[in-house]
């Protein structure tokens, strides 16, 4: 089976807990990989919350040491051009993506948009949970929209090619960026607030924008934002947010964001290995195996290259 998976937390935690890429332990590793080809990760730097400043960006250049450090000599790639994404469509093999996780990277200054691109990030989510220089996230209480600064960062982030990830953002900062954003955005991983009304998921008006604009949504493995009953949640919920979206006319939109080592997954689900069963399992419920495709791998990966 091919994968495109737009959103996991291996390499912070490869980083902080002094670890590897490689680490079968952790819900991803290359090396329980190995059956998926082509597989494309992306691999986001997570800035929490209490990182401001310069320690966002020491975080963020650690994080990207360590993944060079992990990587030189190995035939993983890290795709950066259109074109790399292309050659290994093609050719086969696994590739990961840069991305980061909270705006707080930029400590406050525009120019360290440049830095982001130059390091090979693609993609980034505005905001996590709470607030940051760009605007407010979802867990900010009375929450407002962009700041200021984030207004003048949304066109430079698109300048720069690098993707808007709308996961994680407070309502109002959702649609300032829909108002602002000239490109397509994502919202890297999130499910749906009709299936299971928690905070993170997107309402169907959300999902609507995204989907018009012609942005991609990821499937959010997340048992919390599957089910009501988190400990009940189980790899048929993915199925069911994924229909629901499909009923939202996203088969072009849908695509996979399984938050893998950043959030507790389905009690039948153990990671990246579990993935060839996922997929038999939208077979099995009638889908056609070039819709399965375009959700486990197509979309993501044409979104990328158009980009």
């Amino acid at each position: 089976m091919k994968l495109f998976d737009l959103h996991c937390d291996t390499l912070y935690r490869a980083y902080t807990e002094n670890s590897t890429l490689f680490n079968d332990s952790f819900h991803i590793s290359f090396r329980k990989a190995k059956g998926i080809s082509p597989y494309i990760q992306c691999l986001a730097v997570w800035i929490p919350d209490e990182y401001r400043g310069q320690a966002a960006v020491e975080l963020f250049k650690g994080c990207v040491s360590k993944l060079h450090e992990q990587l030189d000599g190995t035939d993983i790639k890290i795709c950066v051009t259109k074109e790399d994404i292309k050659s290994v469509r093609d050719s086969g093999g696994q590739a990961v993506i840069l991305t980061v996780e909270g705006g707080a990277v930029l400590d406050g200054k525009a120019e360290n948009v440049e830095m982001l691109r130059n390091a090979g990030v693609r993609m980034m989510t505005l905001t996590w949970n709470g607030k940051n220089e760009l605007g407010d996230g979802v867990g900010v209480e009375n929450a407002g929209g962009l700041s200021d600064f984030g207004r003048r960062v949304i066109p430079l982030l698109e300048e720069n090619n690098i993707i808007i990830d709308v996961s994680h953002a407070s309502e109002a900062l959702f649609y300032d960026v829909a108002e602002l954003a000239k490109k397509p955005f994502v919202a890297s991983h999130s499910d749906s607030k009709s299936v299971c009304p928690h905070r993170r998921n997107l309402t169907d008006e959300q999902f609507g924008i995204i989907r018009q604009n012609g942005g991609i949504v990821g499937l959010n493995f997340c048992r919390d934002f599957l089910n009501k009953q988190a400990t009940n949640a189980k790899m048929c919920d993915i199925i069911r947010n994924a229909e629901h979206f499909l009923s939202l006319g996203g088969e072009k939109t849908i695509a996979i964001g399984g938050d893998f080592d950043g959030a507790d997954i389905p009690s039948d689900m153990s990671g990246i290995e579990t993935m060839p069963e996922l997929y038999e399992m939208f077979l099995h419920h009638n889908y056609s195996e070039q819709l399965v495709e375009d959700i486990f791998f197509n979309n993501a990966a044409e979104f990328f290259e158009r980009f």
